[in-house]
């Protein structure tokens, strides 16, 4: 099983904030098409993703346990 968080508006628009998914073997960018389809969650291009804490690209591969969040750009000044 993998722990999928949310941060900031994505978590409001998943209506959690983490899910347990098990997409070992998936693609993140597999995955966004997972989140986007199930909660709604669009505009996922957008958003960066980190696994294990470390960010990750749209090609990276997702292993048994990881913890997988996405995190949408902040802006502010």
């Amino acid at each position: 099983m993998n722990k999928i968080l949310f941060f900031a508006h994505l978590r409001d628009i998943a209506g959690e904030e983490s899910i347990m998914l098990n997409v070992a073997g998936k693609t993140v960018s597999e995955l966004k098409e997972i989140i986007a389809e199930k909660y709604l969650v669009e505009k996922l291009d957008t958003v960066m993703t980190a696994i294990n804490e470390e960010f990750a690209s749209n090609e990276e591969i997702i292993y048994e346990g990881d913890v997988i969040a996405f995190i949408p750009p902040v802006s502010g000044g």
